[in-house]
């Protein structure tokens, strides 16, 4: 019988707040619209981490330190050090290049320069070593990892030094600047997007609030028949998810096309992150962040404004 009465309770706090969106027309498009900029901004700071996410990465990508071997080293040597380099719990790859693959690279960066070619081939053999090229997991990781190095006392299997130049001294101002620069612009998107979103979330609580403060006189009518605390603000919660609902559909449809005009313009500055493709490929990722967030604000906000402002 109480299951079947709370049932019946249910049906009509939801009726009853369908009606009161529906009814309150101007209102209700009123906070529609101010929440879609809302679930915008909201929505805006998904792709702004997005973007921020990869452009960091690629700048982590660029950084890197070679480590420059005798020319006489052995192979075998020299892929003992590389296993002894992955080791290292900071480290996050190694890449192996050989003389004569050095050799070839050093051809084709110059095959223009008809000088230097033929001052290589005047020296008949070949003047490059192998290198090594490490990547560690975190810019601020590569000083450990030269240092480590360049204290190691790290020889050949005849008891000869293999390692020739590490080139992160020569790189370390440009290396510490560039580590400093990606941490100040990962803390800075952050404090800017919460920001923002909670400007925004204020934004869209004062006009629901203003919203159910209009219907003040029939929450005082439901009162005075006996309505319960939450049967009164029950219909206002509802009236409240209904706006989050509307504004999040609406707001991943304008997604849509500002996405796809914006999509050429973002693969050509940000290091060919298409906007567009991140949003159809995270599509039910966004869709899910921005209604459930639309939801939440409209009935958290009209939960609080009937509580506060009408004395419940």
């Amino acid at each position: 019988m109480e299951q079947q009465l709370f049932k019946t309770k249910l049906r009509r706090v939801a009726k009853a707040g369908f009606f009161n969106f529906w009814r309150s027309g101007y209102v209700s498009l009123a906070s529609v619209l101010v929440m879609v900029v809302t679930l915008s901004v909201i929505g805006s700071a998904i792709f702004v981490s997005a973007i921020l996410n990869i452009t960091m990465e690629e700048l982590r990508n660029k950084v890197d330190i070679n480590v420059y071997l005798v020319t006489t080293s052995v192979e075998n040597d020299i892929l003992a050090l590389k296993t002894k380099i992955e080791s290292l719990p900071e480290v996050l790859s190694v890449e192996y290049t050989s003389r004569e693959k050095a050799l070839e690279n050093f051809r084709l960066r110059h095959e223009n320069d008809q000088i230097t070619i033929q001052a290589l081939e005047e020296l008949g053999d070949n003047p490059l070593g192998a290198t090594l090229n490490i990547k560690a997991k975190e810019p601020s990781q590569y000083e450990g990892i030269a240092n480590f190095l360049n204290e190691e006392n790290i020889l050949s299997s005849e008891g000869e030094k293999i390692i020739d130049k590490i080139n992160y001294f020569e790189n370390r101002v440009a290396i510490d600047k560039l580590s400093r620069i990606i941490n100040s612009a990962e803390r800075l998107g952050l404090v800017l997007s919460l920001a923002l979103v909670l400007v925004s979330i204020m934004i869209t609580l004062n006009t629901i609030r203003l919203t159910i403060f209009i219907s003040r006189e029939e929450i005082s009518v439901m009162q005075l028949v006996g309505a319960s605390k939450n049967y009164v603000r029950g219909p206002f919660v509802v009236t409240g998810v209904l706006v989050g609902l509307f504004s999040g559909f609406i707001t991943m449809i304008l997604f849509l096309p500002i996405s796809y005009w914006l999509g050429g313009t973002t693969e050509n500055f940000f290091i060919g992150f298409n906007i567009f493709s991140y949003y159809l490929s995270n599509f039910f990722q966004i869709l899910f962040i921005v209604v459930g967030s639309g939801v939440a604000i409209g009935a958290v906000s009209s939960f609080l404004a009937v509580r506060k402002y009408l004395k419940l």
